[in-house]
């Protein structure tokens, strides 16, 4: 099992990998060496609830594809154990941010002081264009 927040864990076996050929310079090993590891996690095994299954899909984006399979790449490091966890990492991550409910923005009005404020600056601010205008434009 595998550890997101304190109230939420999913099991190991939801998580496919597959290593391929690393694309990028690198010489001869990335010729020869399956480094990359493309991770595979089925969304729908876990019991995301529907909020945060939304906020995934937009944090995810092009990486959800349409059966709602999370792929994760990861091709940063030159060893499998390396990207495998970084992978693992990285998939982590994104289900705290998904799990983490944003604050409701409560509409507030300005203060009276603000607003005299703000009206003072457009006053002065016209006040120097209006000096700036040549004596006829004034008239």
């Amino acid at each position: 099992m595998i550890r997101i927040t304190d109230s939420f864990v999913i099991d190991e076996k939801d998580i496919s990998e597959s290593f391929v050929r690393a694309s990028g310079p690198g010489g001869q090993n990335v010729n020869k060496v399956s480094t990359a590891v493309e991770l595979r996690f089925d969304v729908n095994r876990c019991a995301l609830p529907s909020d945060a299954l939304e906020r995934l899909a937009t944090l995810a984006g092009r990486q959800l594809t349409k059966d709602n399979v999370l792929v994760i790449e990861a091709q940063a490091f030159r060893s499998q154990d390396r990207n495998r966890a970084d992978a693992l990492n990285k998939l982590i991550i994104l289900l705290r941010k998904c799990l983490v409910r944003p604050k409701r923005r409560r509409a507030t009005k300005p203060t009276y002081s603000s607003t005299l404020r703000r009206l003072e600056g457009k006053q002065h601010r016209s006040k120097t264009k209006s000096l700036r205008r040549t004596k006829i434009d004034r008239d």
